[in-house]
């Protein structure tokens, strides 16, 4: 007895589908992060620039994209880049934590939640 291409393909396309459905999800939570911060939401689904705009939303200088082609150096960045977008969103180090552990979920609490970009002076305040 032969099997149809449906009954082979269809956990594959099962997991195709929810994968895909998942991704527009977290286009979607980061296009409202950048729309909240004053951004381009296109800019959420650029490669390269996004990451240069997410630099921006940090307050971090854009010759950081560098540091992320370091590896090792590119965690400690990353972990830097998502503590400067906390603080500016007015939140604190343990929402940090959750942004790099458990960004699919952290990501759109930030984006949907009633959190404010506040700029990115406002975890480091100047000095008088």
């Amino acid at each position: 007895m032969q099997d149809s291409f449906a009954t082979q393909s269809g956990p594959g396309a099962t997991f195709w589908i929810v994968w895909c459905a998942v991704m527009v999800f977290f286009i979607a939570a980061m296009w409202k992060v950048y729309t909240k911060a004053g951004q381009p939401g296109w800019a959420a689904i650029i490669p390269i620039y996004n990451a240069i705009v997410l630099l921006q939303i940090a307050g971090k200088p854009v010759w950081w994209i560098l540091l992320f082609l370091i590896p090792l150096v590119n965690i400690v960045v990353a972990v830097m880049v998502w503590h400067s977008i906390s603080t500016n969103f007015g939140k604190g180090v343990g929402f940090t934590l959750g942004l790099i552990f458990l960004g699919f979920i952290f990501i759109p609490i930030l984006a949907w939640s009633d959190a404010e970009y506040l700029g990115p002076t406002a975890g480091n305040p100047v000095p008088a």
